[in-house]
């Protein structure tokens, strides 16, 4: 997967992309969460996220108590000890890795954690949710990292030219 590739095209139809997204915050067309779930579908049949786990590599998830409760439980970790030795409370406040690439990303890009995974991590890159003007900001800026949903993006908006 070029990585690179997708940032460019990203970031030069950020501008282009944007006003779509806006466009749909104001008139939504009737079909809208139908047409987002069928263009994320297509979209992950041609996007193997194991050829790229950029995400898992760049940006790390939100941790909320109930992942860190399961995560420990799965790890057979007292939740003290897998906050000590996995995470930081940032600038927000918020629970996140202490480092990237992700700790449970392994080589072949798998997760040694998938059927346990955070919450963040299993909803992302969010171009699978109901009225998705309104995370138009986070979609932006997922384009930047996810070659997936650049994609989706570009395929939603020549679906709902037609």
């Amino acid at each position: 997967m070029d990585l690179d590739f997708y940032k460019k095209q990203a970031l030069q139809k950020q501008k282009e992309h944007k006003k779509f997204l806006d466009g749909l915050k104001k008139k939504p067309p009737k079909n809208l969460d139908y047409q987002v779930l069928e263009t994320h579908e297509e979209t992950f049949e041609e996007i193997d996220c194991l050829s790229c786990a950029n995400c898992c590599k760049t940006t790390g998830p939100l941790y909320i108590e109930k992942d860190i409760e399961r995560i420990s439980k799965h790890l057979r970790m007292r939740q003290a000890d897998f906050e000590a030795k996995f995470l930081r409370v940032d600038e927000d406040n918020d629970k996140v890795l202490q480092d990237l690439p992700c700790f449970f990303l392994n080589d072949d890009n798998t997760c040694s954690i998938y059927d346990v995974r955070p919450k963040a991590c299993r909803e992302y890159p969010h171009t699978d949710r109901k009225k998705i003007y309104q995370i138009n900001n986070l979609t932006i800026k997922n384009t930047l990292i996810c070659p997936a949903t650049y994609v989706f993006v570009e395929k939603l908006r020549k679906a709902l030219e037609k």
